[in-house]
């Protein structure tokens, strides 16, 4: 049983939204960071960057670079850029993208619902990108970074959203990136209370992307019951913010590998090693990507491949039977020597939105071998998240992203 409820959030003033939204804080570097902001003192990211309101290599976890993002949020709500809701209300985020759509309700979800497993999460996180976040979240006292949850599709919240898109939009612009992004409130009580008790119904939710702005979000719960002895849990800081999508809507892109050596050997013996483990044969498809499950294409000395993976490889396993575990485990581990993806500094990963063409040009630059998967599909995400297990690092990528700043959860 899902807990999600309204809130009020805090939301850019009409016409400014196009301005705000940012891209999450996580796409950028510090410098890429500085590039985006450096003539839009509006956008979100110089609260979400703040060490980009400071100059180049001033500490960017340093206490005042959080109070400087608390400082400048405070003063787009006093001056109006930012508005407030005068009640609780849900919201209906739709994200537009080639064409294709996916909608998700914007409400708060429960942090007991994370901490008990009610919210499934599939990916482990890092202390120090917790910390950040940690820090960020309890200086402004507003999570400003939706977590990415999805749910197993519910018929009667889907013609409610449906039947609610029907009506004129409160946002609706495209972003740089040819996202089309719109919104629209959902005020009316008996709606409300309908989707509160949908969720009740739906179940377990899973993080689709954000493991590290849920995993913060509890952590400040934490502080701020400790800091509360004597909180009742219906304070605002006992939810964190999120957009739940149904799973039928969802889209996960290819995340892919490249390396940097081919660990001593030359590019025949790849080739000979790899068709060992399955069929092996020369990709002339224009479009290179695999085209099923068990499938990797891969790209050395100027040529595209296909590598079939033996059926005995493709393991009965909610997370040994995943594509990127299979060429863990089979090629990446025996052949190249990486044992720890996460750290092998030989191993680097291209999100599918780049496209084959980024993987031809890692290779032809600083690489020596790219691998094209095929993508993880979300009902698989489910059975490792149902399963209480872990994905392998880099083993999913969703797009398009969620922006920032377009709803805020203050408490």
């Amino acid at each position: 049983m899902a807990l999600v409820k309204p809130f009020k959030a805090v939301r850019p003033k009409k016409g400014l939204e196009d301005k705000i939204a940012a891209l999450p804080y996580d796409v950028y570097s510090s410098m890429e960071a500085r590039e985006v902001v450096a003539d839009k003192p509006d956008s979100f990211l110089n609260i979400d960057r703040p060490e980009t309101m400071f100059e180049v290599g001033h500490d960017m976890y340093a206490k005042e670079v959080y109070l400087k993002a608390a400082e400048r949020f405070n003063e787009m709500i006093s001056d109006g850029r930012f508005v407030q809701e005068d009640s609780d209300c849900f919201y209906i985020y739709e994200l537009i993208m080639d064409g294709r759509s996916q909608t998700g309700i914007v409400g708060c979800s429960s942090v007991d619902d994370y901490n008990n497993s009610v919210i499934k999460k599939h990916e482990n996180t890092r202390a120090d990108k917790e910390l950040d976040r940690i820090n960020h979240v309890d200086a402004l006292s507003a999570q400003t970074g939706p977590i990415f949850l999805a749910y197993r599709a519910d018929e009667k919240l889907s013609a409610l959203v449906n039947s609610i898109k029907g009506g004129a939009p409160l946002y609706d612009f495209t972003s740089e990136d040819g996202i089309t992004h719109r919104a629209w409130v959902i005020s009316d009580e008996a709606d409300i209370k309908l989707i509160s008790e949908r969720f009740e119904a739906v179940g377990d939710v899973y993080i689709a992307d954000g493991h590290h702005r849920c995993a913060s979000a509890a952590k400040v719960c934490i502080k701020r019951r400790e800091e509360n002895p004597g909180y009742t849990g219906d304070e605002e800081f006992n939810s964190f913010l999120s957009v739940l999508f149904p799973d039928e809507e969802l889209m996960i892109m290819d995340y892919n590998r490249v390396l940097k050596d081919l660990n001593g050997m030359s590019a025949e013996e790849v080739i000979s090693k790899l068709s060992e483990l399955g069929e092996v044969t020369e990709n002339m498809d224009e479009d290179k990507h695999p085209k099923k499950k068990g499938v990797v294409s891969f790209f050395i000395d100027d040529k595209w491949y296909t590598l079939a993976f033996k059926d005995e490889l493709m393991l009965d396993d909610p997370v040994e039977g995943l594509d990127v575990s299979v060429l863990q485990n089979n090629v990446l581990k025996p052949l190249f020597g990486i044992d720890d993806p996460k750290t092998d500094k030989r191993i680097d990963f291209v999100g599918g939105i780049r496209g084959i063409k980024e993987l031809e040009k890692r290779v032809n630059t600083d690489c020596k071998i790219a691998f094209a998967m095929y993508p993880t599909d979300i009902s698989e995400l489910f059975s490792v998240a149902d399963a209480g297990l872990l994905m392998p690092p880099k083993s999913t990528w969703f797009e398009p992203k969620l922006r920032s700043g377009l709803f805020i959860h203050k408490f």
